[in-house]
């Protein structure tokens, strides 16, 4: 399509404080990783040796300068970036289980993510991606959201195309009672959603099947669904023209050490290797099944490191466990 980014991404980018053991005394010790779904996501593209750019808020202190170096040093363009002083760049801490899995604990009322207006978005950076990738959380507050309504708007004029992950976190929708509502209010704009398990059922109902999910949100006009199901692998349903598929592919087996950032590394990965092609959106069912299978790859690998971004692997890492795993 002739554009300067492969990916753009827009939204929440943070500090996650991941917990990485115990003092002498029993307590709680913290690792800073930066984080934050969509800047996790365009940074797998980056990391991956796709053209990346992000665009988001921080405050004016030593975390949004450790966020900013951090995308720049693995080569995601920061030109979309502002600063504010009104609020402190936005924390999470972030606590394991046994099994890896996540529970998050917010620094954000509001934080500096959300303070994002329409005023501040690079418009020609936007015209010149390929694909925009957007999440809910910017939906939550003002005026993040209508800075997020804007640039899928530019992007859609320009002809690209629109990732959409409708990630949903309680503590930062507050209990507010449209947060379904607000999440699937994305959906008629976006060509590709990556949703996981959990968010399918909050947003169609517990019982629906995978299939009846994805046909709902196709309905709205997608052309790729991607369903997420943790360790039991991917369920995925596509239009390429007059074409339409669905299936299941299976993960890896991997020890698993941080789940977070998994399904942000995942869209990554998939976003990287659509973008290969001149027409993303024109596939057949085996191209499109080694592309998924690529991310799940991704994913695999980054789950068995702490934090999300430092945790991303290279294009030589996952091409070599694809070939250890037989995918």
């Amino acid at each position: 399509m002739g554009k300067k980014f492969d990916v753009a991404a827009l939204g929440e980018i943070l500090i996650d404080f991941t917990c990485a053991g115990k003092n002498a005394d029993g307590k709680n010790l913290y690792e800073e990783n930066p984080g934050g779904a969509p800047a996790n996501c365009v940074s797998a593209v980056a990391k991956l040796g796709g053209r990346g750019a992000f665009i988001g808020m921080t405050g004016y202190d030593s975390f949004g300068d450790d966020v900013r170096h951090v995308l720049e040093e693995i080569g995601v363009d920061t030109s979309g970036m502002r600063r504010t002083h009104a609020q402190h760049t936005t924390l999470a801490f972030v606590s394991l289980d046994e099994r890896g899995e996540r529970t998050f604990s917010f620094c954000r009322n509001p934080g500096a993510d959300t303070c994002l207006s329409k005023e501040d978005l690079d418009r020609e950076l936007l015209e010149n991606s390929t694909f925009l990738h957007v999440g809910s959380l910017s939906l939550t507050n003002e005026p993040s959201k209508a800075a997020e309504l804007e640039a899928v708007s530019i992007v859609k004029k320009a002809g690209a195309f629109i990732s959409y992950d409708p990630n949903y976190r309680a503590a930062l929708w507050g209990g507010r009672k449209d947060a379904v509502d607000e999440m699937k209010s994305l959906m008629p704009a976006a060509d590709l959603v990556k949703v996981s398990e959990e968010e399918l059922a909050l947003l169609y109902g517990d019982g629906l099947s995978y299939a009846d999910g994805a046909a709902r949100i196709m309905a709205e006009g997608a052309s790729l669904v991607l369903v997420t199901l943790g360790a039991k692998g991917v369920y995925y349903a596509a239009r390429s023209g007059a074409a339409a598929f669905s299936g299941r592919l299976s993960v890896p087996d991997v020890q698993v050490v941080d789940t977070t950032g998994a399904g942000d590394s995942f869209t990554g990965g998939l976003l990287y290797r659509m973008t290969r092609r001149e027409q993303p959106f024109s596939f057949t069912q085996a191209e499109i099944e080694r592309d998924i299978a690529f991310a799940n790859a991704v994913a695999s690998l980054c789950v068995t490191r702490r934090g999300a971004i430092p945790a991303l692997p290279t294009l030589a890492e996952v091409e070599a466990f694809m070939d250890r795993h037989g995918m």
